[in-house]
């Protein structure tokens, strides 16, 4: 169940969670109202690719940062735009994907070939925000 997203004071094209999503598919679902709000809404491609990086980032947060503690989404009128906080300062880092299925390692390449730009900067909190801009 979607909750009501924390008011930024921003425009309607943002809406930010303080308390991070729980569960990639949280994250999903938040993702899913705020392209639906949108006006003009992002193509199919581009609304399918911020819910692939959406769930990408929650899940890596949870896997490797222990835990999101906050997702962003921004929209312009050229981009689609995804934070999402946690409180590791380790950035992401490549491995080798496993092959096999089980360990993963298929992430992060895929949210840089999808991505129009990608920053890892550190939080106030002493964690990270990865940013990720998708054409709109």
């Amino acid at each position: 169940m979607a909750r009501p997203p924390a008011s930024t004071g921003a425009s309607p094209d943002t809406v930010e969670l303080t308390t991070g999503p729980a569960t990639p598919a949280e994250a999903r679902d938040e993702a899913r109202t705020f392209l639906s709000a949108l006006a003009p809404l992002p193509s199919r491609e581009s609304a399918e690719n911020v819910l692939l990086v959406v769930s990408e980032l929650v899940t890596n947060a949870l896997r490797h940062a222990g835990g999101a503690t906050a997702l962003r989404l921004a929209a312009d009128r050229r981009s689609l735009h995804i934070s999402v906080r946690d409180p590791s300062p380790e950035p992401p880092h490549e491995r080798v994907p496993d092959l096999r299925g089980y360990e993963g390692g298929f992430g992060w390449p895929l949210v840089r070939k999808l991505a129009r730009s990608v920053a890892v900067t550190p939080s106030l909190d002493g964690g990270k925000n990865v940013c990720v801009a998708l054409p709109r």
